[in-house]
């Protein structure tokens, strides 16, 4: 079966625009392009084209998507399995604060006193679970599945007063990261310091013993994945390398 760029659109929901640029960026490009310049796409293109939904489903970034796929070792199955298996585990972090709502609502109704940490306890598997969709692959290949095994149970057993005193500490060191690459102060300043020294917090606020070689491995994985560097650099590019920079030189 073979389809024009239109029909291709009608079957996907995806725009000719974007089947456009996909081709344009190597992502997805046409069997063939006839004479006219149309654009005909065939089976396998179509089974691309839904890998490639798959992916964005999951968050996945185009450039990463396009690596993946023209891997010689690409493995269709495979990939498809654990994407079903990252989907499930997002319904049922879902389906969690669904409950949690409705037990929030139901305490209300009843004037009821719900657990502090009740209250929290899907919001941090939801953050377990999204950090490990995301960045799961290169930690675990990086660190091993015991250490990051060990820190994602150490989230889920954090208190509310550290769950909110970790997520506050990262909201802070944004902050004064975007500060400091907007006036243009230098990572070997003190404010560069003063940043390392919240980042190394960030880390072991969970408990985690600190070592200086897994912080400036961590830092480097900022500007060496581009996801940690999208996550930084969303509001004020250069965020990510400032932090990498500042860690590198102020941790010994």
């Amino acid at each position: 079966m073979e389809y024009s760029i239109k029909e291709l659109s009608r079957l996907s929901g995806v725009t000719t625009r974007t089947l456009r640029w996909y081709d344009k960026i190597g992502l997805l490009k046409p069997s063939r392009i006839a004479e006219s310049g149309y654009r005909y796409y065939g089976s396998a293109e179509v089974d691309r084209l839904q890998d490639i939904l798959y992916y964005r489903a999951l968050g996945v970034e185009l450039a990463q998507i396009r690596e993946c796929l023209d891997d010689p070792s690409f493995d269709r199955l495979s990939t498809l399995r654990n994407h079903l298996a990252a989907l499930e585990s997002q319904r049922e972090s879902l389906e969690m604060l669904i409950r949690s709502v409705k037990d929030t609502i139901r305490a209300e109704e009843r004037n009821e006193i719900m657990k502090d940490e009740k209250k929290f306890e899907a919001f941090k598997k939801r953050a377990v679970e999204q950090n490990e969709l995301t960045y799961g692959k290169e930690l675990r290949e990086k660190y091993g599945d015991e250490e990051i095994d060990l820190a994602n149970a150490t989230v889920m057993g954090l208190t509310q007063e550290q769950y909110k005193n970790w997520t506050e500490l990262g909201k802070d060191i944004m902050k004064k990261l975007e500060y400091a690459v907007k006036t243009g102060v230098s990572p070997e300043s003190e404010s560069g310091k003063e940043i390392s020294d919240l980042h190394r917090q960030w880390l072991t606020i969970t408990g985690n013993s600190y070592d200086s070689k897994k912080h400036r491995g961590i830092a480097e994985l900022y500007v060496a994945d581009e996801r940690f560097t999208a996550y930084y650099d969303k509001n004020v590019p250069g965020c990510a390398r400032f932090l990498r920079d500042a860690v590198v030189y102020w941790v010994k």
